[in-house]
Formats: structure tokens, C-alpha cells, sequence
């Protein structure tokens, strides 16, 4: 039996896809055959010219993920544009950082809202055509912090211990008509979000001392577990939270 990464002829859809882990794994799908479908509120013409630059097709849609409200538009938008959405990416995150007794209820709900509610109900709405189809992939990111409770991010906690959850629940009632619900859990790696981390010389040297790689993740590391997720390669694969994380977790 032949073993395939192959995407051609695969239509993908990435939230969050202007820089990082997002845009890696949008153009990853790329160079695996897929054409992609980006969506979110930041401008990513890098990330287009980048999917242009393989020969896949390229489309952005505008949405502000922070609530359920342009899911439909996302939806339409994709399959009007590509013709159906065979993987979806839940890229999409924010995080908040504040001292536990000081942490806002308009961060927690910020942060819930983004990286939990909307990966959910966007998930949702996109796994009723593939299980018409009969097919499909999501692909949920979630984080170290999946595993583990973190320092001065309650809320980032909470949110991608729930995208565990979810991620489990949805592969269970998905699987019988053929649809694969993973996700993966980034280590440290070298985002926006973790600018904060970089800069912080004893969290940075903590951090460092700890994975056995002895280096911070790159955006691309994340990629090849993510066309792994979307091909035929996995399709035996469904419930599993798949930490790339430089051996972190083993420590």
C-alpha cells in the first residue's frame, strides 16, 4: 500500500494564516497540492504571494475571528471560491498575560471567545459538508498548554485545555462518516505570541534549558505534522492532541 502526503486536488481552509505557525502551515498544504483558502483580519498578502509562488490557487477572506458572527461568511466565501473545503486549519489565537488575582473577566472572554468558542462553531459549520461528502480533516491547534497550566495565562490555559476537548468529542461523533479531528500542540516556537518569552532573558534561558533539542521551534516545524494531519496518511489517526515540541513534554 502506497503512503500518501499527496494534497492535490484538496481544498484547504487556515484561520490566522498572515504570519507564523498559520502561514507555515498554509503554505505547507501549498507545496503538498492543495489550494488554500486564508482567513482573518490581518492583511496576508505574504502568505498569498507565497501559496501563488507553488501554482496553487490563493484566496483571502476578511473575518474577525474574535466571534461566531462571520462564520457563515467564511463558509460561503470558501466554497464559492475553491468549490468545498476538504481541511480545515483552526490556526487562529490570542493570548492575554496578567498575574493571576489581576486578570481581567474582559481578557478571559477574549481569549475564550477566540481561540475556543469560534475554533468550535467554524469547525462545526465546515463538518457539515464533509460529512455529506463523506471525507474530511480538521486540524485544531492547541499547545503545550494543553498539558500543562502555564504562567500568567489563565485564560490561554483554559481555552487550549478545552481545544483538547473538543478536538476528542468532535473526532468521536465525526468518525463514522469519515471525517479525522486532530489536532496539534505547538512547543515554543519562534511566533508573535511568544515575542514576549524571547525577550525575557531568565524565561528565555529556562526555557532553553529544558528542551532537549536545545533550540526554540521555527513555524516550519509545525508544518509537516500539519500536511501529515490533512493527507490520506492519517486517516486511521482521529482524537490525538500530536505535541511538536522538541521533546519538551518528555523532560
Amino acid at each position: 500500500m502506497a503512503i500518501s502526503f499527496d494534497l492535490t486536488g484538496k481544498n484547504a481552509l487556515v484561520t490566522g494564516a498572515n504570519t507564523g505557525i498559520g502561514q507555515a502551515i498554509a503554505l505547507a498544504l501549498a507545496q503538498a497540492g492543495a489550494d488554500v483558502a486564508v482567513a482573518g483580519r490581518s492583511d496576508p498578502t505574504e502568505t498569498l504571494d507565497q501559496i501563488s509562488e507553488t501554482g496553487r490557487r490563493a484566496v483571502s477572506i476578511k473575518a474577525d475571528l474574535s466571534s461566531v458572527e462571520p462564520i457563515d461568511h467564511i463558509i460561503e466565501e470558501a466554497v464559492s471560491r475553491l468549490g468545498q473545503v476538504d481541511i480545515l486549519v483552526n490556526n487562529a489565537g490570542i493570548i492575554r498575560r496578567s498575574d493571576i488575582l489581576e486578570f481581567s473577566e474582559e481578557d478571559w472572554d477574549a481569549v475564550l471567545d477566540t481561540n475556543l468558542k469560534t475554533l468550535f462553531f467554524l469547525s462545526q459549520a465546515t463538518a457539515k459538508g464533509m460529512v455529506e461528502r463523506g471525507s474530511g480533516k480538521i486540524v485544531n491547534i492547541a499547545s503545550l498548554l494543553t498539558f500543562q497550566g502555564g504562567i500568567r495565562v489563565p485564560s490561554y490555559a483554559a481555552a487550549k485545555s478545552g481545544v483538547s476537548g473538543v478536538t476528542k468529542a468532535m473526532a468521536n461523533e465525526l468518525a463514522p462518516s469519515g471525517v479525522q479531528v486532530n489536532a496539534i500542540a505547538p512547543g515554543y516556537i519562534t511566533t508573535n505570541n511568544t515575542a514576549a518569552l524571547q525577550s525575557d532573558d531568565i524565561r528565555n534561558r529556562q526555557i532553553l534549558e529544558r528542551i532537549p533539542t536545545g533550540r526554540w521551534g521555527k513555524p516550519e516545524d509545525i508544518a509537516g505534522a500539519a500536511v501529515f494531519l490533512a493527507s490520506s496518511a492519517a486517516d486511521y489517526v482521529t482524537g490525538h492532541v500530536l505535541a511538536v515540541d522538541g521533546g519538551w513534554l518528555a523532560r
